[in-house]
């Protein structure tokens, strides 16, 4: 919360994926004049393809929705352990304390048990680890997770009174980019806006999304996506316009932005 403020943030929205467990602490950390839009990202699938959906200002409380992730949650650990477990039976060293100590008082997932690898230097880079090599499908370590259908998890926070948005969809790091064709299914679905400027979203690839995202009368919101040290600590590399913003704002009735 202070880096946000130290890099002249108006507004910032904690969106771990599945959890929304570090918005109390986020909010007691949260410096005067900083608004802090509490969220999370959904973990989705499509046809064996994982796709991200950011959901903001919901009701943390909604019994259906509370539900969902705590499948969600549930099926993170039970995978992260069997690929612990493969890891193991590949001789790799890493082990389950090790993960677990990585992830602290996060939901345990596949950025954890990279790390490990990383740190056991069975890898030499991060995204060598989500490769088809290892954690990635197809890998000599992948086991297959439970996530929500996306038009599902849209009508789900729509439900919970929140606002979703369609997180990088054509983010250069992914193995499998959503088209038009699934916006504007989300769309009817209720989705309120699309990632446009993401720090792996080139140019030519912004520009494409803002035609799609004017053609359906979609929100096109800009985000950091900071992982920390794992992404540069780069809070406030992109942002979401004031119009745009105020837009997703008016649209959710499920919590409230934090102030202080």
């Amino acid at each position: 919360m202070h880096r946000a403020a130290a890099a002249g943030l108006d507004a910032i929205a904690l969106t771990d994926h599945d959890t929304v467990a570090g918005i109390p602490a986020a909010a007691r950390a949260l410096p005067a004049g900083l608004m802090l839009v509490p969220g999370m990202e959904l973990s989705c699938r499509r046809d064996g393809r994982s796709i991200h959906l950011l959901a903001y200002l919901f009701d943390a409380g909604h019994l259906e929705l509370a539900a969902e992730l705590e499948t969600i949650r549930q099926s993170r650990v039970s995978r992260a352990k069997d690929m612990v477990a493969k890891l193991a039976a590949l001789g790799t060293g890493v082990s389950w304390d090790q993960v677990l100590a990585i992830a602290g008082d996060g939901v345990v997932g596949r950025p954890h048990v990279a790390r490990a690898m990383l740190a056991r230097g069975v890898v030499r880079s991060f995204d060598e680890a989500f490769t088809s090599d290892w954690l990635g499908p197809g890998g000599r370590a992948h086991v297959a997770r439970y996530a929500l259908d996306p038009a599902r998890a849209v009508r789900l926070v729509s439900a919970a009174g929140g606002v979703s948005v369609l997180a990088h969809p054509l983010g250069q790091l992914r193995a499998w980019q959503a088209g038009p064709e699934l916006m504007r299914e989300l769309a009817l679905a209720g989705l309120a806006g699309v990632e446009v400027d993401h720090p792996d979203q080139d140019e030519a690839k912004r520009s494409a999304l803002r035609t799609v995202v004017a053609s359906l009368g979609l929100v096109g919101t800009g985000g950091s996506d900071d992982h920390g040290e794992l992404t540069g600590d780069r809070i406030g590399a992109e942002v979401t316009g004031g119009n745009d913003f105020e837009r997703l704002l008016s649209a959710a009735s499920g919590a409230p932005v934090i102030t202080r």
